[in-house]
């Protein structure tokens, strides 16, 4: 059996009509204290995940905030993506050079289902949800984001990981062609991300393709990014175009960078700082009556998702892996 026999839905699956056409979501386009000078985690290994199951009621809590969401218009434009530019305007000028068609994604590493697929097999027969995630930089700026996309563990699942799938790692296209920013090497190219399986297996993190009802643009990681809304911003990787499962900590972009600075797990966490600036507080993105920045307010362990995620790191020194 071929990849895409292997993917392929069985027509019994497939939601009915009726039901697709009745969903709101569906009608929107698819296509501790503080510590300084932290070491960093490259070249170590944590101790093992905690084995927990998430609750189910709270993890669905999660999908969605009665915070207002901050408008789209300051989301499309003020954005980190460097393979555009370091301003934070740049991404929205520049990268409207960025092809979304055809998008192909490579998985492999330690899984019985390796292969190639264009987006929309990578995709078949999965519907998109809605999740309203607030979204905190390292740098110490909050947005609060609608998302559409479907979650990463099931996604992953199809490619049936083995038991040494320890961790999964991406990468993000690096064309220099498309994406004028990658010809100063301010980073490593390409970008690269991690997470722990279970962190990537847990019904949070998602693979968004769209966002207020749109599909996602190219400033905002088009056609397909990660989004995990109990880490820092960074770790949510833009235009993935590679996916592999292995067996140790994967080298990530910023980490390699500055170690010392950005840490694996980027849990989102107020009691440790970065080393330049504290992490206690954090300015919204408001974008009314002229002003971009809200009041600051306090900043929440795992950015707020604690009840669904914080069993997984229990026992783990957080200033350590941080």
């Amino acid at each position: 059996m071929n990849l895409r026999d292997a993917l392929r839905i069985p027509a019994a699956e497939v939601t009915d009509e009726t039901v697709y056409r009745s969903r709101r979501r569906l009608l929107a386009a698819f296509a501790g204290a503080p510590a300084l000078g932290l070491a960093g985690c490259a070249g170590a290994e944590p101790p093992p995940p905690a084995r927990s199951v998430p609750d189910a009621a709270q993890v669905r809590a999660g999908f969605d905030t009665d915070e207002e969401p901050t408008r789209f218009e300051d989301a499309s434009t003020y954005n980190n993506f460097y393979e555009f530019g370091t301003g934070k305007a740049d991404p929205s000028r520049a990268a409207r050079t960025l092809r979304l068609s055809p998008w192909n994604v490579a998985v492999g590493g330690e899984c019985e289902r390796p292969g190639t697929l264009a987006l929309d097999e990578l995709l078949a027969g999965l519907l998109p949800e809605e999740r309203t995630y607030r979204l905190r930089c390292v740098e110490g700026w909050s947005m609060v984001i609608p998302w559409l996309g479907v979650p990463l563990g099931t996604v992953l699942r199809r490619f049936a990981p083995t038991s040494k799938a320890k961790y999964v790692a991406f990468a993000t296209l690096a064309d220099r062609e498309q994406m004028p920013g990658i010809r100063y090497r301010s980073i490593d190219w390409p970008y690269r991300e991690g997470l722990r399986i279970d962190e990537a297996m847990h019904p949070l993190s998602l693979l968004a393709t769209g966002m207020y009802g749109r599909p996602l643009p190219q400033q905002n990681g088009a056609p397909l990014r990660l989004v995990v809304p109990w880490k820092y911003g960074f770790k949510s990787i833009k235009s993935i175009v590679a996916i592999d499962f292995v067996e140790r900590m994967p080298p990530t972009a910023w980490n390699d960078l500055q170690p010392s600075e950005y840490g694996f797990f980027s849990n989102v966490n107020p009691q440790v700082d970065h080393p330049r600036w504290s992490q206690k507080t954090e300015r919204r993105i408001a974008g009314s009556a002229g002003k971009l920045f809200a009041n600051r307010i306090e900043t929440r362990m795992f950015n707020g998702y604690a009840d669904q995620v914080a069993s997984m790191y229990a026992g783990m020194d957080l200033k350590k892996w941080f």
